[in-house]
């Protein structure tokens, strides 16, 4: 038996030694970088690129996306848009109830963003809220909006707003 652990002890040496050591001598010349000055050189003129292409093609596209069903869009540039202009889903199914007015910012109280002022005063007031249309390009104009009826806490009519049409 205790033949055997010799016999072990030397096989776990002789292992050992031709592993090599457990701790090594690094110098400067046996360490090679990756970054040498040739991909360094590479890696700054691939972003000086990126940044150059992305600015172009981001400056380029003035679109506007809708997450739900098709979009019109006729917007111009200032913040002024043109009477007759529709801009939002198609779907008039999910967004089938309607009303017109001046939008204006504020809601109340949390309920809605924004809300529609129309004859009769602010007991007649439809706060709205919107993931598909940015309202706040609309904000004094006469506007007839579709969308759908939300439950609401403190306004008489929360409206979300899927589609408007400039009057």
């Amino acid at each position: 038996m205790e033949k055997n652990k010799k016999e072990s002890v030397k096989e776990f040496k002789l292992e050992e030694d031709q592993k090599g050591p457990l701790i090594h001598d690094f110098n400067s010349q046996t360490l090679k970088s990756s970054f040498t000055p040739k991909v360094t050189a590479l890696l700054v003129l691939v972003i000086i690129l990126g940044v150059v292409t992305g600015f172009f093609v981001s400056g380029n596209k003035t679109s506007s996306s809708s997450p739900v069903g098709s979009v019109t869009s006729v917007l111009t540039g200032g913040s002024s848009v043109p009477k007759g202009t529709i801009v939002g889903s198609n779907d008039t199914k999910t967004f089938s109830d309607t009303a017109e007015g001046v939008l204006q910012v504020g809601g109340i109280k949390g309920d809605g963003a924004y809300h529609l002022v129309r004859s009769g005063g602010s007991s007649q007031y439809v706060y709205l809220t919107s993931s598909i249309v940015d309202l706040s390009k609309y904000v004094n104009m006469k506007i007839k909006v579709w969308g759908q009826t939300q439950k609401a806490q403190y306004a008489g009519w929360l409206m979300d707003v899927g589609r408007i049409e400039v009057e």
